[in-house]
């Protein structure tokens, strides 16, 4: 982050931007940092993470050969995003009957000569982009 603003902030073009906003705000615990009903748009934040949602045809659209054209959308690509707990967010998830497409596991990842553990689970959006949700924990020596 530079100034406490980060420096990456992904946009996904949706198909309905208050379906994909209820999602995230509702289910997955984003926040509404401010939004443009007018063009379909919301940026949204979660701890340190910010997204953007922008619909598809309000606005500006990316209409040359960029624009998604049938779910799953972002395809090959999924957005890692670090949570204080993850139990919360499967809780609402599981209320709502809302598939995961991998389920709740520890995973470890080498980084040198240590790995680092973390809790984590992918669930696709309304529109299919995958979000790997993760609570850190910690770091332990790399085996190989």
């Amino acid at each position: 982050m530079t100034d406490g603003h980060p420096t990456l902030i992904p946009e996904l073009a949706v198909t309905d931007w208050q379906i994909s906003r209820a999602f995230y705000c509702d289910l997955i615990g984003f926040d509404v940092a401010y939004a443009r009903p007018e063009d379909g748009f919301a940026m949204l934040s979660l701890g340190a993470a910010r997204l953007m949602i922008d619909q598809i045809g309000i606005g500006r659209t990316f209409e040359d050969q960029h624009l998604p054209t049938s779910p799953p959308f972002g395809r090959g690509m999924n957005l890692q995003i670090e949570v204080c707990a993850l139990q919360p967010i499967l809780d609402r998830l599981a209320s709502a009957q809302y598939p995961l497409t991998l389920q709740p596991e520890q995973a470890w990842y080498r980084k040198g000569d240590e790995a680092l553990g973390q809790r984590q689970f992918v669930v696709a959006d309304p529109d299919g982009y995958l979000l790997r949700l993760f609570e850190p924990l910690g770091s332990r020596a790399a085996t190989t």
